[in-house]
């Protein structure tokens, strides 16, 4: 697998129930509504801290187009069809092609939780991955934040272990992280 790969990568993708697309400035009032309505649930996403306006979910859309652009990340909003409500983001970065593998990210809007519209959303980005080559692909998540280690499970991801004293949380505080991972079928062991 090379970067170049990643061109190759669909810019939307389409499930049962929703349309998954890269960021564009159009997405910008549907990020700053989502995040600010998700606010007491966004306390371990480093940029959701607090409420936004629409300068704001404009710059980070701009700036999640140009990643997209530019190779370091492939990001998706994930919308519903029949309503056009946006359900969350989602990305895969920390790209190291010659494993390969990289990290997924997913951050829900709240106001639709239970109805399972981000695990059909983060299914669909694990499957551009592995399609694009990637053979191992992690998710890191706070140790404390036991809603996204659960999530990463029922995604098929397996806890590998915590990386002790690994980040620092808007405090400054040293944070312990869990590492889930999900292997390409290809490399899962029949047991």
């Amino acid at each position: 697998m090379i970067e170049d790969d990643l061109a190759r990568a669909p810019r939307r993708l389409f499930t049962r129930r929703l349309r998954l697309e890269t960021p564009r400035i159009e997405h910008a009032e549907a990020v700053m509504a989502s995040i600010n309505a998700s606010l007491p649930d966004l306390r371990f996403v480093a940029w959701a801290q607090r409420a936004v306006d629409l300068v704001w979910a404009q710059s980070f859309t701009r700036r999640g187009e140009r990643f997209v652009d530019e190779g370091d990340a492939l990001i998706y909003y994930a919308f519903e069809r029949e309503t056009g409500a946006f359900a969350g983001n989602l990305d895969l970065h920390h790209f190291e092609f010659e494993v390969p593998r990289c990290q997924i990210g997913y951050v829900a809007d709240s106001r639709h939780a239970g109805r399972g519209l981000m695990h059909e959303a983060a299914s669909a980005v694990v499957d551009v991955a592995f399609s694009l080559g990637f053979l191992r692909i992690e998710a890191h998540s706070d140790i404390e934040n036991r809603r996204a280690i659960r999530f990463a499970l029922g995604l098929g991801f397996r806890e590998e272990g915590v990386l002790h004293a690994y980040e620092r949380d808007e405090q400054g505080s040293l944070r312990d992280v869990v590492l889930l991972a999900r292997l390409h079928p290809s490399l899962v062991r029949a047991v």
